[in-house]
């Protein structure tokens, strides 16, 4: 199964093998071409990808020691995302799949998240709660099977990597904000400052990070400069402790929460916020307390990522969730909700609009 992710700003391509596992793996990140800017610029993002996706399936067909018409199938990123960026791997996917005569599959971005522990951990078993934590999705799912995903609780505002990268801007860190912002908590004093835990006891497993965001805000211009310059160094790396404590201290209780509620013990964290070594520390102590087991994928896999498509897809399509289809109409879903991904993911019909 070749692989083909390009949801935002990394081209991810994958060979994965149902017998002998990962064959061949290429990423790009744009993190350099989005720099200047703050964030991640759409229409940058999709020609950047126009740019990548062709040589690094390349690449990794020649990792493999494959040629295309040695697949058995491909699969592309069908959304949620970027419009622009996903009917680039659309497109691309059904364009090759055609050339070859092969079966196309489209496939949902969270599940391949969701699944991404499962690819380095095949003995991992449903079912299990799961942690998602991705880009602008948090959420907490019952997994019961493959496909069937209970949503137990989300984020009503700010998703917790949007929490990260805002903070971070308002501390003066460069993009991405999250990674940024880890590292200069590192150099913090625990308890400097005391920051809001939106939701942290609440009866729902619903969080919300706007109001951290707003109170982070407020922190900065009461301790920047009256012209308007940033905190003293020191005071900036205890802030950013205090904003990732703040952070992780709710990931981890609503985490602990839902395995209570559930009354499962396997916990599976997946998603670019999962790699925070702060929020690792504190499910790895929630678990233990538990009795339960917490799983992440490594680190490489945690973003978006090649392999998570091509597994995903092996899945759905071993377990007959998913029908490989050669007819090439591709469609996207930028807006696609994990609770509506049904039996058959596969494409068809016109090309959703964002």
């Amino acid at each position: 199964m070749l692989g083909i992710e390009t949801s935002c700003d990394e081209t991810g391509i994958a060979v994965y093998d149902s017998r002998d596992g990962l064959l061949g793996q290429a990423l790009h990140s744009q993190i350099a071409l989005h720099r200047d800017y703050g964030g991640v610029v759409p229409e940058l993002a999709s020609r950047d990808h126009i740019a990548r996706v062709l040589p690094l399936v390349d690449e990794v067909l020649e990792q493999a020691r494959l040629d295309l018409r040695d697949l058995d199938a491909i699969a592309y990123t069908r959304g949620p995302g970027l419009a622009g960026a996903l009917l680039v791997g659309a497109g691309v996917a059904a364009a090759l799949a055609m050339a070859a005569d092969l079966p196309l599959l489209g496939v949902h971005h969270l599940e391949g998240h969701l699944l991404s522990p499962l690819l380095a951990q095949p003995e991992l078993g449903f079912p299990f709660v799961a942690l998602l934590v991705s880009g602008g999705h948090t959420m907490l799912l019952r997994a019961s099977e493959l496909g069937r995903y209970e949503l137990m609780g989300e984020t009503v505002d700010d998703a917790a990597g949007e929490a990260f990268d805002k903070s971070a801007k308002l501390l003066g860190l460069g993009y991405p904000g999250g990674p940024e912002l880890a590292r200069l908590a590192a150099r913090g004093r625990a308890g400097a400052f005391e920051l809001p835990r939106p939701k942290l006891h609440s009866e729902d497993l619903d969080f919300s990070f706007a109001g951290l965001k707003t109170a982070v805000l407020t922190r900065v211009r009461q301790l920047g400069g009256a012209d308007g310059a940033p905190p003293p160094e020191q005071q900036r790396a205890d802030l950013a402790a205090a904003t990732q404590e703040a952070i992780t201290d709710v990931l981890a209780a609503k985490a602990a929460a839902a395995l209570r509620r559930s009354g499962l013990r396997t916990l599976v964290v997946a998603g670019g916020v999962g790699a925070n070594l702060r929020l690792r520390e504190k499910l790895d102590a929630a678990c233990a307390t538990l009795g339960a087991r917490v799983h992440y994928p490594p680190l490489q896999w945690c973003t978006d990522n090649g392999p998570m498509i091509a597994y995903a897809a092996c899945r759905r399509l071993q377990a007959g969730l998913a029908r490989a289809r050669h007819d090439y109409a591709f469609d996207i879903q930028p807006r696609w909700d994990l609770s509506e991904l049904g039996v058959d993911a596969a494409p068809g019909g016109r090309a959703s609009e964002a």
